[in-house]
């Protein structure tokens, strides 16, 4: 297939394209991370400890319970199993603040640890607690509280899901700004990494977009923190992996909700042009409010595995687009409207589906709720999610597009550009040192029990492979959600922020109590 013939120097206008999608079996979120080693065992612990009698005896609003749970050693990664000692289920900010200022009492002998469990889908375990103690943040019901008119924003519990923000935010008229692809993730969960998406390129991350935090520190204390008030440790907590504090309210930016979206997809045989139009759109001011990409490899029938949500206009002409043994590539965007505007996007738009913004929003969950019923979901999820410079993606999708990768038959592969201008350098999430990085997120699925292509052990060497290609060439690679074993790697990653994050570390949580799962400190060791 050649490259489209609409393109010209300058990319005017978008709506006039041709268009073709692909969705594989499993759609995406955006808590990525990578898996160091290619052994499929799953890592149990044998049973939880007794649990100090101390600890029960606590006067807590909630509940602490040492039974039934199995649940806090499950995530949506399904690959690393840690039974925690006992689960807190809170109804105060007071019951969080109460466990982990007794943990921390007990001083750095006590092996005891905590984190906090949103939604359940951290991929590598970063949300057990081995022998520890798991806050379930789900329970943590408070109510959200509105401000309208001018700068408008929602204060919202740690443990919300974004998806409920959504409905009662458009109660007022009003949405937050930046999204991930999945609405079913707690606040908490996405502000402790970043929370990215399609929107991210006009509005930076989730954690660009909120004004205020509440939280708890490894030492119990109770803070409230802005970019004015304690703004080491907003900045800090703000894509910290939990290291700091556990989130308990945010007060998060909003902005007038449109009502429908416009959804086009485009597809490309030419990386090239491909990532020139993706990096001129991200440039272009108000041109669109959504964009992501897909890589599509060695793949037939691409019409009957779009996502049920996008119904273009003229699917017969659609159905002639096969891969078959290409490699192709997928632009999607997306423009926000009211009925009541002008239609600038024309009619003449082959492929394109209007949605209303909810449906839009919430379109992940649609294949979730048919993949549960086929016994899909709750399977291993080895996701590999890199954030690439703009001046080496291309020998990055020579190499692992055209040599490493066959298909893209365990799930789709997201590539899409961000400008480094909307995101915040004072937070702890670490990007490449470039304007422009891109975010390659490999979403693979993998089948129980198989030993072929789609079983575990095969998709988590392929990730092997990539990683230590980007290693051996020195691409300047960092990892969404990252995951390392060691200090030294963790070291590697955070580059010249390792001290700041060090120091944030031995004033905010000292015993090494908060997110053990993460494995960047360990309790009982000196932190350095």
């Amino acid at each position: 297939m050649a490259t489209p013939t609409y393109r010209k120097k300058n990319l005017t206008v978008l709506w006039f394209l041709t268009v073709i999608f692909l969705s594989c079996i499993i759609d995406q979120n955006n808590l990525c991370s990578n898996y160091p080693s290619v052994s499929t065992k799953i890592s149990t612990h044998s049973g939880p400890s007794m649990i100090p009698s101390s600890l029960k005896q606590l006067s807590l609003d909630g509940y602490l319970s040492t039974k039934n749970i199995g649940h806090a050693a499950n995530d949506f990664g399904n690959i690393y199993h840690h039974l925690p000692s006992a689960v807190l289920h809170p109804k105060s900010v007071s019951d969080i603040s109460s466990i982990i200022k007794h943990v921390f009492g007990m001083g750095p002998m006590s092996e005891l640890t905590v984190a906090a469990r949103g939604h359940a889908h951290s991929l590598q375990g970063q949300a057990q607690a081995n022998q520890g103690v798991v806050i379930n943040m789900e329970s943590l019901h408070q109510e959200m509280h509105f401000q309208t008119g001018e700068s408008p924003y929602v204060d919202v519990s740690g443990g919300e899901l974004w998806i409920n923000i959504l409905h009662e935010s458009l109660k007022h008229g009003l949405a937050p700004k930046s999204w991930t692809d999945y609405l079913h993730l707690t606040v908490g969960g996405t502000l402790s990494n970043a929370g990215v998406s399609g929107q991210a390129f006009r509005h930076g991350p989730q954690i660009n977009n909120v004004y205020q935090l509440e939280v708890v520190t490894g030492k119990g204390e109770l803070i409230t923190c802005s970019e004015k008030q304690n703004a080491d440790l907003f900045n800090g907590v703000l894509g910290g992996l939990g290291q700091f504090g556990i989130i308990t309210r945010a007060r998060i930016s909003l902005e007038p909700a449109p009502l429908m979206v416009k959804w086009i997809k485009v597809l490309y045989s030419e990386f090239s042009t491909f990532t020139k139009d993706q990096e001129h759109l991200i440039l272009s001011e108000d041109a669109f409010d959504y964009l992501e990409g897909f890589v599509i490899i060695n793949r037939t029938g691409l019409l009957n595995n779009w996502r049920s949500s996008f119904n273009p206009k003229d699917p017969v002409q659609a159905s002639q687009f096969q891969s078959d043994g290409k490699t192709l590539f997928c632009l999607e965007i997306a423009k926000y409207f009211n009925p009541d505007e002008a239609n600038r996007a024309n009619q003449s738009t082959l492929f394109l589906s209007e949605v209303s913004y909810v449906n839009f929003l919430d379109r992940v969950h649609i294949a979730e709720l048919k993949l549960r019923e086929k016994g899909l979901w709750e399977i291993p999820h080895p996701w590999l999610n890199l954030l690439i410079p703009r001046s080496r993606i291309h020998e990055f999708a020579k190499m692992v597009f055209g040599k490493i990768l066959t298909d893209t038959s365990a799930g789709p592969i997201l590539i899409y550009p961000a400008n480094k201008s909307k995101w915040n350098n004072r937070t702890s999430m670490i990007t490449p040192d470039e304007d422009i990085f891109y975010l390659v997120s490999f979403l693979s699925s993998a089948m129980p029990s198989s030993t072929g292509k789609d079983g575990l052990a095969h998709i988590l060497t392929q990730n092997k492979r990539i990683l230590e290609f980007c290693e051996t060439a020195r691409l300047g690679v960092k990892q969404y959600l990252p995951h390392h074993i060691t200090q030294e790697a963790w070291r590697n990653h955070f580059g010249p922020q390792w001290e700041i994050f060090v120091k944030r570390k031995s004033t905010y949580d000292p015993l090494a109590i908060l997110a053990p799962g993460q494995k960047i400190f360990q309790k009982g060791r000196a932190i350095s």
